[in-house]
Order: structure tokens, then sequence, then C-alpha cells
């Protein structure tokens, strides 16, 4: 009954000051809601670099070459020949530029890829209408292309493309096939791209030589042979290592994974500094309440209140102040969550393990941040609390 009688006291008295223990709890509920906002997009952002990867395969080395001297780029013939390294499953060459691509009355600026027929399975494109560019495309240097979805909508709107002409930077060019939605990934869209013969590209380009191109091994435990034949090649012929770059998917998964991880952890730290500062704030307002209620307190033990009572009443303020303040700043970071999964390029998922972790954190900060003010008020002399004014 009298511990009842405590609580009922103890939430008497934070009602009745609803500004001040708002105050007191902004602290607990920026810190909350910061954690949980963090770590989640923290989690998303690892989730969605694993599923970006694994769509295309971390199994593929991405090869850069910037030259030395002269010799900026590789010739068609000693790309292709990689593919006869052990290991590899496939080396798909690329040039890659800028067009504005048009319909009728539509237009776009859109990336445009040449490519040969093994870029469909290195780098796992499909086409889900018509077909995708084939070696005598190359052969002849025909003007054919594949677009991607969202260009297609753009330009033809829900009108199959195959068949139709398109307009390159004003070159007329057949479409053949429309390529299956990849959607969007770290790097921007998959689907606003248009792919052409990898030769009719280096006459409309009017480039030679290849500086990129990709390398999907077997399995991705030959990953690391791959890779270090893929080197050895390049510093034989450039004699500089600084002349190219290989990126390993695994690799940049690893690295990015690692950054964001530090990322969090940090933003997390800070706002763990919040909780915790947010705990003072609490002990001061709660010491602040023991001097002013001085008399109160003083009245109690003299009809009979024990040390025990007063100091499970000001203990029970605290906690309620920080667990109120930890469940608001769950249902804020909760909110803020949504609000940031409207303007990501790749959905938020909810850390629920954040959201008991935070409130449980909370109530701690509740019981740690009440001993000093509680046992203040409990020990307390009844003489001298009553003649206090």
């Amino acid at each position: 009954m009298i511990f009842f009688q405590s609580v009922r006291m103890a939430l008497l008295s934070v009602i009745s000051n609803k500004i001040r223990s708002f105050l007191t709890m902004l602290g607990i509920i920026i810190g909350v809601s910061s954690v949980i906002l963090v770590v989640s997009v923290g989690m998303s952002f690892n989730g969605q670099i694993s599923d970006q990867f694994g769509d295309m395969g971390t199994n593929l080395l991405s090869v850069n070459v910037m030259g030395r001297g002269v010799t900026s780029s590789l010739t068609y013939e000693e790309v292709i020949a990689y593919n006869q390294l052990k290991g590899v499953s496939g080396v798909s060459p690329t040039l890659s530029g800028n067009v504005t691509a048009k319909n009728r009355n539509n237009n776009v600026d859109v990336s445009l890829e040449g490519v040969t027929p093994a870029y469909e399975h290195v780098k796992d494109f499909h086409v889900q209408s018509g077909r995708f560019v084939l070696n005598i495309d190359s052969q002849y240097r025909q003007k054919i292309a594949v677009i991607g979805s969202s260009t297609a909508t753009t330009l033809f709107g829900t009108e199959n493309p195959v068949g139709h002409d398109i307009r390159l930077n004003g070159e007329t060019f057949k479409i053949v096939g429309l390529l299956q939605s990849k959607g969007s990934s770290l790097m921007g869209s998959n689907d606003e791209k248009i792919l052409i013969p990898l030769a009719t590209a280096e006459r409309f380009l009017q480039t030679k030589g290849i500086q990129t191109f990709e390398v999907k091994t077997v399995t991705e435990q030959d990953i690391p042979t791959v890779k270090a034949l893929l080197a050895a090649s390049l510093e034989q012929k450039f004699k500089d290592p600084s002349a190219y770059d290989i990126f390993d998917a695994q690799e940049m998964i690893k690295s990015m994974e690692k950054t964001n991880a530090l990322m969090s952890a940090s933003l997390a730290g800070i706002a763990g500094i919040s909780l915790i500062v947010g705990g003072i704030g609490i002990m001061n307002i709660m010491i602040v309440s023991v001097n002013e209620r001085t008399r109160e307190i003083g009245i109690r033990k003299a009809i009979g209140a024990k040390k025990s009572n007063i100091l499970i009443q000001f203990m029970i303020e605290s906690i309620f102040l920080s667990t109120l303040g930890g469940l608001l700043g769950i249902g804020v970071g909760l909110g803020l969550v949504w609000v940031a999964g409207k303007f990501t390029p790749f959905p938020i998922q909810y850390a629920w393990n954040m959201v008991t972790i935070s409130f449980a954190f909370s109530f701690v900060i509740g019981v740690i941040f009440g001993i000093i003010p509680a046992n203040k008020a409990a020990r307390l002399r009844p003489i001298y609390a009553l003649r206090t004014d």
C-alpha cells in the first residue's frame, strides 16, 4: 500500500510540472531517437550493399585502365585474351559515353555503352523483349540498340519500343531489345541506359581502345587468383601499378561496410553521449526538486514515512522521467526512420532490436542518475527539513 502511494505521489509530482518534466526528458528523447535512426539507416545501408553486389555478382572484377605515356588503353584483342585465364567465366569490354536519345517529341539524356554479347552474361543484364547484341552486329557495325526499361518508358510510354527507330545525337538506330528492369543501385539507376555494339560505339563515340572491362570468375574463390593474374599482365604491359585499377566486388563490400560501421558507431556514440547528458539533466532536476520539497519531505518523515519510502518515491520519479523520455524517443525515432525512407534510394528497415535496447538503457539511466537525489532526499533529517521555508 505504501509502495503504491509512493508511486502515486511520484507521478503527481511529474505531471504537476509538465514543462519542466518535458525539458528534463528532452536529452533522453533526442538520444534514443538518434540511436534508432542511425542504427536503422546503417543496417539498411549494409543490407543494400550486400543485395546490390549480390545481384551483380560478388565474383566480378572491374578493371579501369589509365595507361602510361602514349599507351592509355588496351586493344579489343588484348582484353578478350583474358578469357583464357584459369578461373575466368567471361570478359566484357565496354566503351561509355552520354547521348541525347530522341523519339518524336520525347528526348532524354542517357548513358550509352558499347558492349559485346558477353555483357549479358558478365553483368547479368537480360532482355525482356527482343534480343541482345550479337557478334554480327559488331562485325558489320550495325546501328542497333538495346534500351533500358526507364528510358523506354520515357521515350515510348507503355508501347513496346522493339522494332522502332530512335535517334542518338541525331543518328538513327533501330531498337532490337528491351532490357529487364534492374532497379536503382548505390551508383544510380540501372534502367536509364542504352546499349549498342562495341564496334559501332567506337565509330559513334570516335574513340579506340578499351579502358574499362569486367571479368567474371567461375566462383568467388577464383577472385584472388584471377585478380593476381590480371595485375601481373597489366604490370607487364604498362610497367606501372598506377596505370590501372582492379576493383574487387568483395573488397568493395567489406570496405563500404567497414566505413559505414565506423560512421554509424561514431554517430551512435554521439547519440549515447546525448543519453548520458539527458541522465545528468534528470539528476540535476531531481536535486532541485529535493531542495524545493525539503519541507514536504520533513512533514512526511514526521508523520511516519520511512527512509525507504522517500527513497522509492524519488527513484520512481527519476525512472518515470527517463523511461517516458525513452518511449517518446522511440516514437520519434521510428517516425524519423519512416521519413528517412521517403528520401533514400533504398528501403529503410526498422532496427527493432535497438528499440528494446534503448528502452532498457533509458530505464538504467533513470536508476543510475536517480540514486544521488533520491538518497539525498531519504537522508534528510525531519527537524532540519521542517525548519526550511
